[in-house]
């Protein structure tokens, strides 16, 4: 049999969706028909939540039956976050991200069942959780106090709440709306195809997103956005950044948080996004050298290698500015893609077939064990 080789699976057809799609040559990352950016401009993250589960944009008052079902399912096994303090105080974030979410699916009564509305009801119930596990994970095996989640509080303003321990204020909680938005979806990239892969052997949901995050927790795929904060700090000044960059290309260090396996001559339309986003926080924090930081690496990087930021470049200033721990950068972008995985998986249920490849053999043949 010769089929045709392309290392990395690059460019080839796995699945059909009706979820998303990368129109790299359009410069647009349509979610079931709309524009992401459009939506992280013009709509909610829990519109998106609305229109990824049931395939079209929610009304106002099924937006607002979205949250309540989602606050509804905020109660937390307290025996997890008991087995999540007993892991060493120095676990990495994305084993304690792994380990919660695995906990949790025992007890999950409808953990088994297949159909669309056992899965949907899970995909919300994970919805709720994950937030609390960054959160209240990362809280918990750092002996730091737990913070309750509040019902009074929009979903985003809770999230970005329970990380920070501040009631967030209205730019703040729209700002990190927008990266939950454009965090939460992008057709096929390693993490939801793992998830993909595991979902087609009629695995549960929670297995499928345990996968997901441990593919994402791999520096080439979600580890970005923190290289690209600790260079930043690393640099201390936009003199400094220039500097540091250049030495890095001399020794042909690899930058994070520049180019795409998709968006290989174009910028990713997201970051362009959170760049503007990252000039209204840092006026807002009195951050102006940061923003002047970013622009001065970006303008380096295409000067030099012909590169464009990725989402991570411009979304790490942002948490950073937000008040987010840098090691709870993966984490926050796994929560923010935790509705696109279950889309995926529910998609993977409902018309299945196994994932099962074939490779190109290199190795010796006609080899025997008597000689």
């Amino acid at each position: 049999m010769s089929v045709p080789y392309s290392a990395g699976l690059e460019n080839v057809i796995a699945s059909e969706t009706g979820i998303s799609y990368l129109d790299v040559d359009n410069e647009e990352i349509v979610l079931r028909g709309y524009d992401l950016l459009e939506l992280a401009k013009r709509r909610t993250y829990l519109d998106v939540v609305g229109l990824l589960l049931d395939g079209a944009l929610p009304t106002p008052p099924q937006r607002t039956a979205i949250e309540e079902k989602l606050k509804s399912e905020y109660g937390f096994p307290q025996e997890v976050l008991t087995m999540l303090q007993m892991l060493p105080i120095n676990a990495n974030r994305m084993d304690i991200l792994r380990t919660g979410i695995s906990a949790i699916a025992s007890y999950d009564l409808e953990l088994e069942d297949r159909s669309h509305g056992a899965n949907y009801r899970k995909a919300i119930r994970l919805l709720a959780k994950v937030p609390q596990i960054v959160a209240n994970g990362f809280r918990v095996n750092a002996r730091l106090p737990l913070v309750e989640p509040r019902g009074d509080l929009s979903y985003t303003g809770n999230f970005l709440y329970m990380i920070t321990g501040l009631e967030p204020t209205e730019t703040e909680e729209k700002i990190f709306d927008q990266s939950l938005v454009v965090y939460s979806e992008h057709e096929m990239p390693n993490s939801t195809f793992a998830a993909r892969v595991i979902a087609s052997t009629q695995s549960d949901m929670y297995g499928a997103l345990t996968g997901a995050v441990a593919s994402l927790k791999g520096t080439l795929h979600g580890g970005a956005n923190e290289a690209v904060m600790q260079m930043l700090l690393e640099a201390g000044s936009a003199d400094g950044v220039e500097a540091l960059m250049l030495g890095k290309l001399q020794r042909k260090e690899r930058i994070m948080g520049f180019g795409h396996r998709v968006y290989m001559k174009k910028a990713d339309p997201r970051a362009l996004l959170m760049k503007e986003a990252l000039a209204e926080i840092a006026e807002v924090r009195n951050r102006a050298e940061l923003y002047e930081m970013c622009v001065i690496g970006e303008e380096l990087m295409r000067r030099e290698k012909g590169l464009y930021p990725n989402l991570d470049y411009y979304a790490a200033p942002v948490y950073y500015l937000l008040g987010i721990p840098i090691e709870l950068f993966t984490p926050v972008f796994l929560a923010a893609r935790t509705i696109g995985v279950c889309a995926h998986v529910i998609e993977q249920h409902e018309n299945n077939r196994l994932f099962r490849p074939r490779v190109l053999y290199r190795g010796p043949r006609n080899l025997h064990p008597d000689n």
